[in-house]
């Protein structure tokens, strides 16, 4: 009951950071809307979320294992949740942006916090998997919950109103509702900290790890899955309306079609992984994506009518989105593989890497697809994707390779 109690607020506490680092956009169209933003400045909003991230990612690994997990979570969330508050009181666009490094320090502090906790609570390396994927799929339905949340508090009808705010008292309260709940929730944390070390101890544990054998080819699957995901993700709508002549609307719409997809597979795969080896999980996976992408492009032609609805839409709008679906498992399963294959007390440094390297990985798989959108057309951007895969599927074998090799490290 205890473990089933603490699975329950930790998920809670993810999914409600997922809400909040998914409403950049909104904040974005609504701060312009409202606050007489220029949209420049706008832009910028994404990164006073994620550079907080990346920067508090290596320090909070250092003394998070003495500050206590679940302590940790309380903070980052009693944080936000006064954030939240703070918007509709003050109502102004450097509040916006003060919510957002709230957001990201906070989130880099919880996102370490939980994955190293279900480490703790796990039972064996499959039970961890199993909740690790699990953990994902509820922040993807976080994402799609938050869109459905900020929806109902906007009127199309008065773009200027400052009614939207509303939406912080929510989300304000489900931040105070997950933070009472790791109260109330126990965690024998005793396995997290490594006996007398210190701040300067753990500070040290990070770079350490990235000399292990297997580290290479860990990083390598983790940055290229996320640079498939994140080219997917950023990309579709655009595909959606350039490629497959999808009114505008119906082009974002459709994206909810591919986070949906995404934590589908994950829910699937927490079920899956708990009777199968990951391996053989992951590498099927990773072959039927490619083969989506194989059988689903040819379908796009950017020749074709216009669209006036979802009933005259191309089959291809409904069938790439589908990728989600083998996409999803991979992420959470190779942190997972990494994570139970190591000492609980190290879990915190490595989830600090994996923050980091899954923000460079997105940053760059955006990147690079929007300039061959650029220069080759979107067909020709999302069939080179197929590199990226075969990579993948690559640093699955060498990463399950490496582990085999080293005893301590077999069991995984």
């Amino acid at each position: 009951m205890s473990r089933t109690r603490i699975t329950i607020a930790l998920f809670l506490a993810y999914a409600v950071f997922a809400v909040l680092l998914n409403s950049v956009g909104t904040a974005i169209l609504q701060s312009i809307n409202t606050f007489g933003v220029a949209p420049k400045a706008a832009a910028f909003l994404d990164g006073f979320k994620d550079l907080p991230i990346a920067a508090a990612s290596f320090l909070t690994a250092s003394f998070l294992p003495r500050l206590g997990y679940r302590r940790g979570v309380m903070i980052g969330l009693v944080l936000v949740a006064a954030a939240c508050a703070a918007m509709p009181l003050l109502a102004s666009f450097w509040m916006t942006r003060l919510l957002f490094v709230t957001v990201g320090v906070s989130f880099a502090v919880v996102k370490i916090a939980v994955y190293s906790s279900i480490g703790l609570i796990a039972s064996d390396a499959r039970d961890h998997a199993a909740r690790l994927t699990l953990l994902e799929g509820v922040f993807m339905f976080g994402v799609l919950a938050g869109a459905q949340l900020f929806g109902l508090f906007i009127d199309p009808r008065m773009p200027a109103s400052l009614h939207w705010l509303n939406v912080y008292w929510v989300i304000g309260a489900a931040a105070l509702i997950a933070a009472a709940m790791m109260l109330v929730s126990p965690l024998d944390e005793r396995g997290a900290v490594q006996h007398q070390a210190t701040w300067r101890d753990n500070l040290k544990v990070a770079p350490a790890l990235l000399k292990e054998s297997f580290m290479g080819a860990y990083l390598a699957a983790a940055f290229l899955y996320v640079l498939i995901e994140q080219s997917f993700g950023t990309w579709l709508p655009t595909f959606n309306n350039k490629v497959l002549r999808l009114p505008p609307d119906m082009s974002i719409q459709a994206m909810s079609l591919y986070a949906g997809a995404i934590m589908l597979g994950r829910f699937a795969g927490g079920v899956v992984l708990r009777r199968f080896e990951w391996i053989a999980v992951l590498s099927v996976c990773t072959l039927t994506a490619a083969a989506v992408v194989l059988i689903v492009l040819p379908m796009a032609s950017a020749g074709q009518a216009a669209p006036t609805g979802w009933s005259n839409a191309p089959l291809a709008a409904f069938l790439l989105p589908m990728i989600g679906l083998f996409l999803g498992p991979i992420y959470p399963a190779i942190n997972s593989v990494i994570l139970s294959a190591m000492p609980t007390e190290r879990h915190a440094a490595m989830t600090g890497l994996i923050v980091i390297f899954s923000a460079l990985g997105g940053t760059l798989g955006s990147f690079v697809t929007g300039r061959l959108f650029g220069y080759a057309g979107g067909q020709f951007a999302f069939y080179l994707s197929l590199a990226p895969m075969g990579l993948l599927f690559v640093a699955l074998l060498l990463l399950r390779r490496a582990l085999t090799r080293r005893p301590s490290l077999a069991a995984a």
